[in-house]
């Protein structure tokens, strides 16, 4: 009885200390000091899982009217692996052993007395239940959450005072499990627990049937944490924008910027005005005169107009297919607009779209090559006129 009274102290000390630590948060409070709980966004598969490892002691007490008992214990390892499902409530499934034993005698025949010696395993759900998130709100850098649990579980033992026969029984218990944060991934853990089986189904044969044998351990070891360790606050209230009022120099600023946007609208405007209305080229061929052409492009495009489309079936007719030389197309585009990368794609595109057209015209491929300038060889006048692709023969 000495044990069960110790663990039971510790049991009260640890809810002592953990109802002092409740009235000492304050991280979690909302502008009223009322704890906000939650509601909490439901966390992905992989979030909030934990491991454990620790040792510590077990103990036995039989409570057989027929045989006195005594406690003096084994040792305890105990590995766990476990979830959270929301802040307050999470399941962990785990192992605890190692051995027990005990002192006995027998008031049925008091020379019938010694020590007996155990293997003790235990394989164990447990439902978890942080009453430190329940009752103060969920804040991550909680020093100390206290977690009861209620837990179920197989119990395997070998007792030397039964023939060192292997036993099975079900156990049913209680836990204490206080959880100490050391960082966002590593904890230190105090395991207090105890579990109930029916004595004759485990290690004492010659107990009466309806006897129970009470099984206390307290372990002790670290918790790590795994993925992602935090939870968020669900809030449906949307954020209110608060309008911040302009400075008259902010207007003024903020004015003169539209106006200059304006004007800039309105000149690309005129130009595109101004391409859409410019006259068809017309190219010139005389006899065996053989000579270059110019495709134009608008302003940004890759695509080969309908207008200039003639123009080229014209240059392909009359002159690239009178002539065995090669060709060469050179793709440009304008410096005035665009960076200089965006300008160098736009010739590549330009040169290879002429290219493609004159093959699909009749033009043996193996004659035409291409290159591309960028905006580095603006030859001609305006800006307009060196969005182009030139053709011309080697």
């Amino acid at each position: 009885m000495k044990a069960t009274k110790i663990v039971l102290g510790v049991l009260a000390l640890s809810g002592l200390f953990s109802f002092s630590a409740f009235a000492q948060e304050n991280g979690n409070r909302d502008e009223n000091g009322k704890v906000v709980r939650g509601a909490y966004e439901t966390n992905r598969f992989g979030d909030n899982w934990f491991v454990s490892v620790g040792a510590g002691m077990n103990t036995s007490y039989e409570g057989a009217k027929v045989h006195d008992f005594h406690f003096f214990g084994g040792l305890a390892l105990d590995a766990n692996v476990g979830k959270w499902i929301t802040p307050s409530t999470g399941v962990r499934f785990g192992w605890r052993g190692i051995n027990n034993s005990y002192d006995y005698t027998t008031r049925l025949t008091p020379d019938m007395n010694g020590h007996a010696r155990l293997s003790q395993n235990l394989l164990h759900t447990d439902l978890l239940w942080n009453i430190s998130n329940a009752f103060s709100g969920y804040k991550e850098t909680r020093t100390w959450n206290l977690v009861p649990y209620a837990s179920a579980g197989l119990l395997m033992t070998k007792n030397d005072y039964a023939d060192n026969k292997m036993q099975y029984a079900f156990a049913n218990g209680l836990g204490l499990l206080n959880n100490f944060r050391l960082s966002d991934h590593v904890g230190l853990y105090l395991d207090l627990a105890g579990y109930v089986v029916k004595a004759r189904e485990t290690r004492f044969e010659n107990a009466p049937r309806r006897s129970v044998a009470f099984l206390p351990s307290a372990t002790l070891g670290l918790t790590f944490n795994l993925g992602r360790t935090n939870w968020d606050r669900h809030s449906s209230i949307t954020p209110v924008v608060v309008p911040v009022p302009f400075t008259t120099d902010q207007y003024n600023a903020l004015k003169d910027r539209v106006a200059a946007l304006e004007k800039e609208n309105a000149d690309l405007k005129d130009q595109i005005n101004a391409l859409k209305n410019q006259q068809p080229d017309t190219v010139y061929v005389d006899g065996n005169v053989e000579s270059g052409a110019t495709v134009y492009f608008t302003i940004g495009q890759t695509t080969i107009s309908d207008r200039e489309k003639a123009h080229v079936d014209y240059y392909v007719d009359n002159v690239l297919k009178n002539t065995d030389k090669n060709i060469v197309i050179t793709g440009s585009a304008d410096k005035g607009t665009g960076s200089a990368k965006r300008n160098q794609y736009l010739s590549e595109q330009r040169a290879k779209a002429v290219k493609d057209y004159l093959v699909k015209a009749g033009v043996d491929e193996s004659r035409i090559s291409t290159k591309a300038v960028g905006d580095t060889d603006n030859r001609f006048n305006g800006a307009a006129n060196n969005r182009v692709a030139v053709i011309e023969l080697d």
